[in-house]
């Protein structure tokens, strides 16, 4: 079944795009749905189908749709995927998560997940209560983010973890490649981040729904228009590392939704090349440490650079030597 909607919007209202409209009148739905149910012709404006997302409206006009019941996502399945395990016991696993391995299903990605590759390791001796959908996942990193991820094997070993997180008894290092060199040799970012004002799929500090952020930073090694950055986070916010060190002016390489074409200002032909070209953002989780959930005993896990990172490394130190 759908819901029906009907909204006349305020006399005060500016003229502006239908999807913008309805966006800041349901929150609840993502903009690229509301999009989806415009073109799909779900949507009336003054009794009349809408056609464009950008069709302007103003106020007085009412605007009605049909929004139709979301059908339950399919479950992920066992498949066999590798993993680099960093730790393992009856309790929890520590992985070494790959960059590009998204971390579970959504949309676009209903196979070859971390959750995939989890269940056909360990069968059915993950925690539940993350849903079918995210067996053991107490913490998640984004695709193109390598590195340390911790998994509960049993749900008190997740109601414990979870609890760390909340708390914020866990340590999370970060390894990052940036544009720039920060004046200073260390640093702290107090940032309240959130949905980007002008663009829902991006974290910034221009936000209509700010949530305090917190991150150290330590520049670890210096290159010619670039650095190597070591960032402590104290919150565990959706894109805090990247959206923060943008707010600096020191975005990862590679991380196109937040750098931009910041590559063309490079001089150097060969490094302006490999930069254009590294597929993701510049970004490592190396450190993770927590109470183990039985024994409370402090584990620190660490991953090591992997190859992309180290051959981006070697670069920027072969252009430091010659410069």
């Amino acid at each position: 079944m759908a819901a029906d909607r009907s909204f006349q919007l305020s006399e005060e209202t500016d003229a502006e795009r239908l999807d913008r409209a309805l966006a800041s009148l349901l929150p609840e739905i993502s903009r690229t749905r509301i999009q989806r149910l415009i073109k799909d012709g779900g949507v009336h404006v003054d009794g009349v189908v809408a056609t464009k997302v950008s069709q302007p409206v103003e106020g007085g006009q009412t605007i009605s749709l049909q929004i139709p019941e979301d059908e339950p996502p399919p479950l992920p399945r066992p498949e066999p995927i590798p993993l680099e395990i960093l730790y393992e016991d009856e309790r929890l696993v520590v992985i070494d998560k790959a960059a590009g391995l998204v971390v579970h299903p959504g949309a676009g990605h209903l196979d070859g997940t971390l959750v995939s590759a989890l269940m056909h390791r360990y069968g059915e001796s993950l925690s539940d209560l993350g849903g079918p959908e995210r067996p053991g996942l107490v913490h998640r990193l984004d695709k193109g983010t390598s590195g340390v991820l911790v998994v509960a094997r049993d749900n008190d070993a997740h109601e414990v973890l979870s609890r760390q997180f909340a708390e914020r008894t866990v340590e999370k290092e970060y390894d990052a490649f940036v544009y720039g060199t920060p004046r200073d040799r260390a640093g702290i970012i107090e940032r309240a981040i959130g949905r980007d004002r002008s663009d829902r799929t991006k974290i910034s500090t221009d936000t209509d729904r700010p949530r305090d952020a917190v991150s150290r930073w330590q520049r670890h090694e210096d290159f010619p228009g670039f650095s190597w950055l070591r960032v402590r986070t104290h919150t565990g916010r959706m894109h805090q590392v990247r959206a923060h060190l943008t707010a600096i002016h020191h975005p990862c390489v590679g991380d196109t939704k937040y750098a931009g074409l910041q590559w063309k200002g490079v001089p150097d032909r060969q490094i302006r090349d490999a930069v254009r070209k590294f597929p993701r953002a510049g970004l490592h989780a190396r450190r993770l440490c927590i109470d183990h959930p039985g024994s409370g005993e402090r584990l620190e896990l660490t991953a090591p650079l992997p190859a992309d990172l180290e051959e981006l490394l070697s670069l920027l130190r072969e252009f430091r030597d010659r410069s």
